[in-house]
């Protein structure tokens, strides 16, 4: 459907509003529910949205280390576009119209702090080199019972998940919130969020879904809307999805692993595939992993994002410590998956399900385009076995400020990205290290007061 044909089916329907939203840098969906008649004005230009959504944190307290807006700047408006091709109809919301947005046409805010605008650039990267990003990606979350009037007055402890027990791949658990359950898999389908597969995780009221691959911007979105929807169907159960990287010391953490791989601008072959069982990467397949395993010590932070990332990246957790890679191995770092021409592909395990996968998946496209313009060889060996026991090789940054110092002085994150974005990302996440060293935890109250 062209845009004309599109904007005129929306003037005739009997909706009198439209929805619509824009991720920050947390991938945090911020939007609007505007008249129609809003919407027709803008549908095909733009419209003023508060720069502020780039100058807060996740909790909306202001930052006051960034130079792209402030008190400094007053918060003024940036120019947000709909983009039109990303039509959704809500469908537990009266199919109210939705659409998500972006700042690419703001010269500041596009450049400096929009997520989406950034893949977009990547993408066009990828293009430019006669490439097709297709990429995915699967969560694990978890679920708990109340509402978040109940978790507030239990000032987030003693939560209830709403099944006991390590019960991964399930056949029982599903069928206790079976309404839930089915909802989550046909809502999204409806809502152009198609699931390959959900399942229970091991760990109480854990699941996991597995998001259709797709074109790598519409990837994201698809990424995007779901942590979204999954909260919002959470709601009309009486259940709190948490999409937190590590909530529970004891309990295995959440992933957001990305599965992507290289076509040709049509999409008609993989690039990944070379069709020789001796020797299964491509050589372009080689680069790109060259270029991932190279650039990742310095773009952590745009795929480990907050401070409780780094409770997940622990040895032993399921999780990646090191800069490592092997062929179906679930202790490195990127897991190649070697199949059939449609199904050769590499899985990025490093990314957590608290990651903004705008940014996650933009890290992953530019450093693996990275290793192919700079014809970078694997110099690293694939982990045969447990890369855990790997002792001799040097880990990654252990935490989040030590994470965004990699970056900030790293040329190759400007080179890939542009000073402004590394600028701004890196301020933001400076900030939310320097928010954590001022809280006084549950643990430090149990370890030092009456003892010490």
């Amino acid at each position: 459907m062209g845009n004309k044909e599109l904007i005129q089916k929306l003037k005739d329907s009997h909706h009198n509003k439209v929805k619509f939203a824009v991720a920050d840098i947390d991938g945090i969906l911020r939007g609007k529910t505007i008249s129609k008649d809003k919407f027709l004005e803008a549908a095909e230009g733009s419209m003023g949205f508060c720069d502020v959504v780039f100058g807060w944190d996740s909790n909306d307290k202001v930052y006051d280390n960034v130079q792209m807006t402030g008190w400094h700047t007053a918060y003024p408006d940036a120019r947000v576009q709909l983009d039109l091709s990303s039509y959704r109809k809500v469908p537990w919301d009266g199919d109210l119209p939705f659409f998500l947005a972006d700042f690419s046409g703001d010269e500041l805010a596009g450049k400096a702090a929009c997520p989406r605008s950034l893949l977009k650039r990547v993408q066009q990267m990828a293009s430019d080199m006669g490439f097709a990003g297709v990429f995915s990606e699967e969560f694990e979350w978890f679920n708990f019972l109340g509402t978040p009037h109940d978790l507030a007055a239990k000032n987030y402890s003693e939560l209830k998940p709403i099944s006991p027990g390590m019960f991964g791949y399930s056949m029982l658990r599903p069928s206790q919130y079976q309404s839930f359950f089915n909802d989550l898999y046909n809502d999204l389908e409806l809502f152009d969020v198609p699931l390959e597969s959900i399942h229970t995780e091991t760990g109480p009221g854990v699941y996991e879904a597995a998001i259709r691959y797709d074109e790598v911007l519409r990837a994201a979105d698809k990424a995007v809307l779901f942590k979204n929807s999954v909260k919002e169907i959470a709601y009309r159960h009486g259940i709190v999805a948490s999409f937190m990287a590590k909530w529970n010391e004891e309990l295995p953490g959440c992933s957001g692993h990305i599965h992507q791989s290289l076509w040709d601008r049509h999409q008609k072959k993989n690039l990944f595939y070379s069709g020789d069982p001796k020797a299964p990467m491509s050589p372009l397949m080689e680069s790109y992993l060259a270029g991932q395993l190279y650039c990742m010590p310095f773009l952590l932070s745009m795929y480990a994002p907050t401070v409780n990332s780094y409770k997940r990246l622990r040895e032993g957790a399921w999780a990646p410590i090191t800069a490592s890679w092997g062929f179906d191995n679930r202790t490195v770092a990127v897991r190649v998956i070697n199949g059939e021409a449609r199904t050769t592909r590499l899985e990025m395990r490093l990314s957590g399900a608290d990651a903004n996968p705008y940014l996650a998946m933009a890290a992953s496209l530019a450093s693996g385009l990275y290793g192919i313009q700079q014809e970078m060889k694997l110099t690293i060996p694939a982990t045969g076995g447990n890369e855990y026991a790997q002792h001799e090789r040097e880990h990654l940054p252990a935490n989040l400020m030590d994470a965004t110092q990699k970056m900030k002085e790293s040329d190759v994150a400007r080179s890939l990205f542009g000073d402004d974005f590394v600028a701004h990302f890196t301020a933001t996440r400076e900030w939310e290290w320097r928010e954590f060293m001022r809280a006084v935890t549950d643990w430090e109250i149990k370890r030092y007061f009456e003892i010490i």
